[in-house]
């Protein structure tokens, strides 16, 4: 049994019965789609780190940016919301973001902000969790 918990994860039970499976998951994501929303982001970013994630369903580079940020993110952080943009549904509220934050667009993007402020940004292949970690250790 325990082969085939490595190759396919571990089930431990769960609330109610149901199982659970072990293995990593990648963030957990709220979904960005109106500009509302940003105030809410602004004052959540008082008391914990916001990432902003813009994505574009339809790009390559954009989705592989986000397979590799979800991957290699650690599930174990907290402190840290993450909300994900889609740039082609919510491109309004892309443009708000921009506005707003002062960053100009770019697809794929990553905003991290802290009391109200976008403290780092990157995009396209230098968006690693990994880089976004080193920035909330500045």
């Amino acid at each position: 049994m325990g082969f085939f918990d490595t190759i396919f994860g571990k089930k431990t039970p769960g609330r109610g019965g149901e199982e659970q499976d072990k293995r990593k998951k990648g963030p957990e994501w709220i979904p960005l789609t109106s500009e509302g929303q940003l105030d809410e982001i602004v004052q959540e970013s008082a008391s914990t780190a916001v990432i902003i994630f813009k994505h574009s369903t339809r790009c390559g580079i954009s989705r592989m940016a986000y397979r590799n940020f979800e991957s290699d993110w650690d599930t174990t952080v907290d402190g840290i919301k993450l909300y994900y943009l889609d740039l082609l549904a919510y491109r309004q509220v892309s443009n708000a973001v921009a506005s707003r934050f002062g960053i100009a667009h770019e697809s794929p993007q990553l905003l991290l902000l802290k009391d109200g402020k976008v403290v780092y940004h990157t995009s396209h292949g230098n968006i690693t969790a990994q880089n976004v970690f080193q920035a909330l250790e500045r």
